[in-house]
């Protein structure tokens, strides 16, 4: 048998309908008790479980379009499939859908342990139940298979086989990698991104902005996604997506989970961000790694098994959720950085954007590597699931939204300078939003660091966020960042040189 043919098709898996061994589609009670012996019920009267693993093995993890796969790489696939056909074991299969837009819709089949069924909890809540079709993508994961983590994707076959990792944020990012990979075959782009709608007054009519908000795992994406800007009725917004989208070559933004939302919790407070708390303390939430007592009290504040913890909430008790998980059209694109160089907002030209999204610059958090927590980092489209060319995922960009002839901003959620550091709070970070949405922002060129940047912002004074007035020797720290921006973008062969030469 050739290589090629080892690799199974989701049609190779046994039919889980009719398989004796294989509990298919139980309901959440059913799957909650399963994992009844792991579970601590909190006070809320929701379930929470401790994994092992507490962030994704992306260092474990390979695919088979980016690396060159060997006889063990495939011998992941050929156990995955050999643990779910053996009789003797006790398999729970949940399938649901991924995407609800006709262009962007696809069956995932999950294989786990009946032990593991608090990975099916969460994950099935995550999603909506699917038609009754052949899935395209099918993930087997088996957390006691190794002690170290091996995760193998075959994009082409829509096939991901997860060993030694019970994370589940493992089980969630194997489908929604290969949503985002369908999308770019498509003609379009994955996003690891949120998306929201922003309804505003217009003297006695109101007009909306679609907006799209790129950032990593654990700085702001969805607490920016989220958020109500403090607008009241007839003026509101409407949470879309928070995670992965898929931009179509027609502007409409796909979104993928129509179920629930994967939260990070740490820090959460009920006065900071009353919706995700409200939903996090619901008792259809479902909790990983959260420190509870063993009375139920919980305590999103303290890191008691690290600061990954994380809830997954439903769509349907967050009062901004929108009926739909599709944005109709995009205005507005903001890449989230914490990089101290950068002001609260710039704006970007349609190759400035490209550059951002190369560079995707923030700083490294529990959800990626947890010992390297605060780092600077840069991850291309802030995205660690893209498949294939990197360079080619820019150019893509740049040519969609230059298209579609898309706003696009870089704001900074973290702090302004190195030296007299001003935090970018809360408020300012409404205020850019608002601003940018209304169309209210004053801009102006900044030739010190070659972006367009803002001179006046309704509701904050912008001049106190100057970056070279909270920069130490401000020429040397911007001629240094640029030449380490530089040598990354040079990095990737295949990107366009108007994108290199866009770079500020």
């Amino acid at each position: 048998m050739s290589v090629h043919e080892a690799v199974p098709e989701p049609a190779d898996y046994p039919d889980p309908a009719t398989a004796s061994h294989v509990t298919y589609n139980p309901t959440f009670a059913e799957l909650r008790e399963l994992a009844a012996d792991d579970e601590v019920t909190t006070e809320h009267g929701s379930p929470s479980y401790v994994s092992e693993y507490r962030s994704r093995s992306a260092d474990a993890t390979a695919n088979a379009v980016d690396d060159d796969f060997g006889d063990d790489d495939y011998d992941v696939f050929a156990r995955g499939v050999e643990w779910v056909n053996d009789p003797d074991n006790d398999v729970v299969c949940v399938d649901r859908v991924v995407g609800r837009h006709a262009e962007a819709s696809y069956v995932c089949r999950l294989f786990l342990p009946a032990e593991y069924g608090r990975i099916a909890l969460s994950w099935a809540k995550l999603l909506e139940p699917a038609p009754d079709r052949t899935p395209e993508f099918v993930t087997v994961q088996l957390p006691d298979a190794t002690d170290d983590p091996r995760i193998r994707v075959h994009p082409e076959r829509g096939v991901t086989t997860v060993l030694g990792s019970d994370y589940t944020g493992e089980a969630k990012k194997s489908f929604l990698r290969l949503f985002m990979h369908r999308t770019k075959r498509q003609g379009g782009l994955g996003l690891h991104a949120g998306s929201k709608r922003v309804t505003l007054a217009d003297g006695d009519d109101t007009r909306e902005v679609g907006q799209v908000f790129l950032g990593l795992s654990g700085t702001g994406k969805s607490t920016l996604t989220s958020h109500g800007l403090w607008l009241d009725d007839p003026e509101g917004v409407e949470m879309i997506q928070d995670d992965v989208c898929g931009l179509l070559p027609s502007g409409t933004v796909a979104g993928s989970e129509g179920g629930g939302l994967y939260v990070k919790t740490s820090g959460l407070e009920a006065e900071e961000q009353p919706e995700l708390h409200s939903a996090a303390t619901d008792e259809s939430a479902v909790l990983e790694n959260v420190a509870v007592d063993d009375d139920g009290t919980v305590h999103f504040g303290e890191p008691r098994y690290g600061r990954n913890a994380r809830a997954t909430i439903r769509r349907d008790r967050l009062e901004s959720s929108a009926d739909g998980i599709d944005l109709d059209r995009v205005d507005q694109v903001f890449f989230i950085t914490r990089n101290p160089l950068m002001p609260p907002i710039a704006h970007l030209d349609h190759e400035q954007a490209a550059v951002a999204f190369m560079l995707g610059e923030s700083v490294e958090t529990s959800a990626g590597d947890p010992s390297r927590v605060g780092e600077p980092i840069r991850v291309v489209g802030t995205n660690p699931f893209i498949v294939g060319s990197e360079g080619e995922e820019g150019n893509r960009f740049r040519d969609l939204i230059a298209d579609l002839d898309v706003e696009s901003y870089v704001i900074n959620t973290g702090a302004v300078g190195t030296d007299d550091p001003l935090d970018v709070g809360v408020e300012e970070t409404v205020a850019v939003l608002e601003g940018a949405a209304r169309n209210r922002i004053e801009w102006e060129r900044d030739d010190d660091l070659g972006l367009t940047v803002p001179s006046e912002v309704p509701g904050i004074d912008i001049d106190r966020f100057a970056v070279a007035d909270r920069v130490d020797d401000f020429e040397a720290a911007r001629d240094a960042l640029r030449e380490d921006r530089r040598e990354y973008l040079d990095r990737f062969d295949d990107l366009d040189d108007e994108i290199r030469e866009a770079m500020y």
